[in-house]
């Protein structure tokens, strides 16, 4: 691929599911599967998609599509999504299962039941369109068993946050627009925003995100906190913040480390290096706050890298993560202003040792 190249867009599992679905009912119905199968996004559009599985027997149907995921690089990339249908009884709708490697909710908090399977709300009426759009066609009723299913599912679960949200036994079946966009990350926003859902869910009165696990060990340790207070916040330390605004707790800490603290004092929300690098210049400017003599000011910009300045800092006895700390809650707060929450930083070390603490925040 080259630089220039348009990064190509994939699927997410709930457009997968609602296909191999429409499929699978459709082959119930009227005993041909067909393929490829279209079925509709929540934007209007009509994709096509081929079948790696289309099987029937006595009163049941399965069909399945490999996902793919574009060039995003999403843990579910190439996994089987099946859907398995069955009859329902009179009057009963659409009836949802989680079949193998799809999660169960087993904790309040998510935009879904205690006990239900991890079908999220778009996929739901995604699928429940497939099938409305079958019926009309063929006068069938649509009272059905759906149980969607993705083998090795429980696998990949592992890689993501499902364990720590309290879905049990696989993946949860995603999307909003049914459009994987390469790199939005929206998986993992997905996952901050229901991380805090649960927290609050459970009482919780203090959250903290942290960029990686070394910091969020060490904030865990630091205060105490349980696993459900750990938000997986990543480079994403504005969407957790935004979270936060419209669904507030009391208190959020970020944690992280000095480099990405660096960026966060320079007024970045999003601490991936393809949204900015750490300006040294500004590290230049803190330094000299700091109270650094006038030769080490003027050697920072020329530095290798943060940990570099970090170094030289220390060796000359001068705080600078204290002062990245101060500045980066002052980004963090303008983004809370006017709401009850109280925000703090803690930068630590690569070992996650302690560097700085801010006081809490509140704006």
């Amino acid at each position: 691929m080259t630089e220039n190249t348009p990064l190509r867009r994939g699927w997410t599992t709930g457009t997968c599911a609602a296909a191999a679905t429409r499929a699978a009912f459709q082959a119930l119905v009227t005993g041909a599967f067909p393929d490829p199968v279209e079925v509709a996004l929540p934007g209007g559009q009509r994709p096509a998609f081929a079948l790696a599985l289309a099987e029937r027997g006595d009163g049941v149907a399965q069909a399945g599509v490999v996902k793919d995921a574009g060039d995003d690089p999403d843990v579910t990339h190439g996994a089987l999504v099946v859907a398995t249908v069955r009859p329902g009884a009179v009057g009963t709708g659409i009836m949802f299962r989680a079949g193998e490697g799809v999660g169960t909710v087993t904790r309040p908090g998510l935009p879904l039941a205690v006990g239900e399977p991890a079908i999220n709300p778009v996929p739901r009426e995604m699928i429940r369109a497939a099938i409305a759009e079958v019926c009309a066609a063929t006068a069938a009723a649509g009272d059905v068993i759906v149980e969607i299913s993705v083998p090795n599912g429980e696998a990949l679960a592992r890689k993501t946050l499902n364990p720590r949200l309290g879905i049990l036994g696989g993946l949860s079946i995603l999307g909003t627009t049914g459009i994987v966009v390469p790199f939005s990350c929206a998986a993992w926003i997905h996952s901050i925003h229901r991380g805090i859902d649960v927290a609050r869910a459970a009482g919780l009165d203090h959250i903290a995100g942290a960029t990686g696990s070394t910091s969020e060990a060490a904030v865990a340790a630091l205060d105490g906190l349980p696993e459900l207070a750990l938000i997986d916040m990543g480079d994403f330390v504005g969407g957790m913040l935004k979270y936060v605004r419209a669904h507030p707790v009391l208190r959020v800490t970020i944690a992280g480390g000095f480099a990405k603290m660096t960026k966060l004092s320079q007024g970045l929300l999003d601490l991936h290096s393809r949204a900015g690098e750490v300006d040294l210049a500004h590290l230049a400017r803190l330094a000299a706050e700091a109270g650094a003599p006038a030769a080490l000011v003027a050697d920072i910009p020329a530095a290798n890298s943060a940990l570099d300045v970090l170094q030289r800092a220390q060796g000359h006895g001068i705080d600078i993560a204290a002062v990245v700390a101060a500045r980066a809650v002052a980004t963090a707060a303008a983004v809370l202003r006017g709401t009850t929450v109280g925000v703090d930083v803690a930068v630590f070390d690569r070992a996650g040792g302690l560097l700085a603490r801010t006081p809490v925040v509140r704006s």
